[in-house]
């Protein structure tokens, strides 16, 4: 099975087979903003279930800029035990996990951050509960080559507690993604106009990474294959970004897509042809594997395990990546190598909402519960409706929206 064979990293670093668990907000942590028993429990159930690569949820790099409630951060050593105990669930299952790293920019929820940044003043703009998210101030430069340090930091910390390598998030519409895109990044100075100046940001977060870990840790990056909106991040830059990245050095490139305003990374959006045909950035991936050898990560849409295996034969791409179907089948790694599943049943919690639906919440949501199952050490239930898991995720987040809030902290 090509799915089972190993890949050797261009650090050096060997992954033991091609299928991954791609990054999925917990949102578990408390309003400290530090890892908990429950997450690592969850992780533990990931680690034995035979993964290649496991990839956290978002980790924060600052704590003045929380993207959600339960945000894990990790700025400094104060949950150093907890983040050692965490890395420790791939000891002895020849696996690696590599915490995603990240800083959201205007994507942070107003309530919960004394002020919102981003390379340029402009808000961002979803058609469900746009008041979440509030005006944005432009970075100074001085604070951009802050935010640079903060991603070197967070990885040499993360690697001191034994995690084995990182990625950092410079997709969906986060800080990395927001300086790429010409409708968010209006800068007239060095770090943007051009995409030569766009592109200059998420240059020097992976040089600082990479000075501060060393030549033989992987480092990583999830990437955007276009923004899909009008005059954002397009296909052609993305493709372009991803040679200068290549050619930096990167260990490997996880591809997906879309923004909180364009959800395509939940198949929101996208036609029914591609929905169908399962991997949703498969004709992008296909030519960016003629411009590069860097080793690629593609992730979204994929549900058979003839087309996983079908995509590695071909060299299409070098990892299958996966998200939602994790939080379903925790071993999904094992039971696949077993022959015991060949087909992931993967349901769409829906509202009849439409606008509510479309958005990607309820999906998110819903598949976010499941991981708090497996935190509380139950087996996922399938069954739950959409309208049970928004009344909890109403609970849970207003919960730590109060919590998060300065008179709290």
């Amino acid at each position: 099975m090509y799915l089972q064979k190993e890949l050797i990293l261009p650090c050096g670093a060997k992954l033991q087979n091609r299928l991954a668990k791609s990054a999925l907000s917990e949102n578990m942590a408390p309003r400290y903003h530090g890892p908990t028993k429950a997450i690592i429990r969850a992780y533990k159930r990931w680690a034995d279930g035979g993964s290649g690569l496991i990839m956290t949820g978002n980790i924060m790099i600052d704590r003045k800029a929380i993207g959600e409630p339960g945000n894990v951060v990790v700025e400094d050593k104060t949950d150093f035990k907890l983040l050692q105990e965490w890395a420790s669930v791939i000891n002895d299952t020849g696996g690696h996990l590599w915490p995603q790293i990240n800083h959201p920019g205007r994507q942070a929820i107003g309530a919960i951050n004394k002020e919102v940044v981003a390379p340029s003043a402009v808000r961002t703009n979803v058609k469900v509960m746009p008041s979440l998210f509030k005006q944005p101030r432009a970075l100074t430069e001085p604070e951009i080559f802050d935010i640079i340090d903060r991603f070197g930091n967070t990885a040499l910390i993360l690697k001191e507690a034994g995690f084995t390598g990182v990625q950092i998030h410079g997709a969906h519409g986060y800080l990395v993604s927001q300086f790429l895109s010409p409708l968010v990044n209006q800068r007239k100075d060095k770090w943007g106009g051009s995409l030569e100046n766009r592109a200059r940001f998420v240059l020097e977060v992976y040089r600082n990474i990479r000075a501060k870990v060393g030549d033989s840790y992987p480092v990583g990056i999830k990437i955007n294959s276009a923004d899909f909106q009008r005059g954002g991040f397009t296909e052609e830059e993305s493709m372009e970004v991803v040679k200068l990245l290549g050619a930096e050095g990167m260990d490997l490139i996880e591809v997906s897509g879309g923004t909180y305003e364009q959800p395509a990374m939940t198949g929101a959006g996208l036609k029914k042809s591609t929905q169908e045909r399962e991997a949703y950035f498969l004709d992008y991936i296909k030519k960016v594997r003629k411009l590069l050898s860097t080793p690629l990560m593609l992730t979204g849409g994929f549900r058979t395990v003839s087309t996983m295996e079908r995509a590695i034969a071909e060299g299409e791409l070098d990892v299958v990546g996966l998200g939602r179907p994790f939080t379903l089948y925790p071993d999904l790694p094992n039971r696949i190598f077993d022959g015991k599943l060949t087909y992931l049943d993967i349901p769409n919690p829906q509202t009849g909402f439409k606008s509510l639906d479309d958005s990607g919440v309820v999906d998110i949501k819903w598949h976010e519960i499941q991981i708090h199952r497996l935190g509380k050490g139950k087996e996922p239930n399938p069954n739950l409706s959409a309208y049970s898991v928004i009344g909890h995720n109403l609970s849970v987040t207003m919960k730590k929206l109060i919590f998060s809030l300065p008179l709290f902290k």
